[in-house]
Order: C-alpha cells, then structure tokens, then sequence
C-alpha cells in the first residue's frame, strides 16, 4: 500500500512537470499558454473590483518589505522555542535559497509580466511567481517548525490550514492583480512546494546525524 502511494506521487509529479515544461517550452517561444489565454478575461473584470482591492491587501503578506522582518522576528522566536540554532537557521536559509533559485528560473525563462506595479513589488521578470514559491517555502517553514512544539492535534490542523490557506492566496493575489500569469502561479506553487519538502527532509536527516554525534 505504502509502495502504491508512493507511485502515484510520483506520477502525479511527473506529470505537472511534463505540463510545466510544456508552459516553460511555450513561453520561451514567445507562445501565451493556453491556462493563460483562457483565463486573461476573468482577471481583467476584476480590475478595481472589491476582490482586487482584497488581492492588494494580501500581496504584502509575501513582500519583501513583510518577508524580510517576519524572518528576522520569527527566526528568534524559532532560537527561543527550540533552544538550538539549527531550526532557525533553516527557516532563514531556506527562504533565502528559495528566493535565490527563484531569481535564477526568472532569469534563464525571460517571461515579461502581463504588468508591472513598483507598489505591489512586481518588477522583473515573471516565471515563476515569487510570491508564490517564496511564501510556499517561508509560511511553510514556520507551521512545520511551529507545529512541531505543539501537542494539541485541533491546534496542529488550524494551524496547517491557516498557513496553508494563506500561501494559497498570496499566489492567488499577484494573478488577481494582473502582475502575473496563472501559469506563474501555479508553477511557483509547485517549485515551492518541492523546495519545501526538500528542505523539511535536509533539517530531519541533519538532526539525526547530529542527535547521533
């Protein structure tokens, strides 16, 4: 059963690659993908809308203006609630790495945004979305080291749907405000989510070796 799981995971991500590459391919041809093309009209009607001013609000929330102090406070709280560096560390260096691979997609894809805003800290290059892979790895972080130091299993579930809902709408608000394509979004998503879990299983293999040392 545990063997069966693991081959449908693998499918399931061999597949999303195979269509990201299909995105990544079309775009470098100069090419609109088709999940973009068929939803640019739902993101023009809500231009202005009550939703769009909503998106404006929630955007922040992966900025670099709020990522940056929610790392340095959140980082010390982590040294406090572990009493060892080594979570903290992870925290900070993990969002960093990701925010450092991101800029290293965007510049090897070349994708222009659909718009650029200085306000809404979208400028450069759009594929993938920062917004969207960066929160993945740093609000993803902070409820796994979080929920690590909780017993309570109610508090351990509001606390994963919150951080959860939260990195879905942060991704969902640079479409809504039109600084990026669908396809930016759901790619950042993915890479976030691999870079996640990638560190998650780095910070356990390290503590094991160095509970054994």
């Amino acid at each position: 059963m545990h063997d069966k799981r693991h081959r449908i995971v693998l499918l399931l991500f061999t597949i999303v690659f195979i269509v990201i590459g299909v995105w990544v391919a079309q775009i470098i041809n100069g090419t609109l993908p088709y999940a973009d093309r068929w939803t640019r009209g739902l993101v023009d009607s809500l231009d202005h809308s009550y939703w769009y001013q909503a998106a404006r609000f929630i955007t922040e929330l992966g900025s670099r203006s709020f990522i940056i102090p929610l790392l340095l406070v959140m980082s010390i709280v982590l040294l406090i609630l572990f009493k060892d560096w080594f979570a903290a560390f992870m925290f900070a260096g993990g969002t960093i790495a990701a925010h450092t691979l991101n800029k290293l997609i965007k510049n090897l894809v070349d994708r222009e945004r659909p718009s650029i805003s200085v306000a809404a800290n979208a400028e450069g290059y759009s594929f993938p979305s920062g917004h969207a892979m960066i929160s993945m790895v740093c609000y993803g972080l902070l409820g796994y080291f979080l929920v690590k130091r909780m017993k309570s299993s109610k508090a351990i579930m509001a606390t994963q749907l919150f951080f959860s809902l939260l990195v879905f709408l942060i991704g969902l608000s640079r479409y809504i405000i039109n600084v990026h394509y669908l396809t930016d979004v759901m790619a950042g998503f993915v890479i976030g989510f691999i870079c996640l879990i990638g560190i998650i299983y780095l910070y356990e293999w390290i503590q094991k070796y160095r509970s054994r040392s």
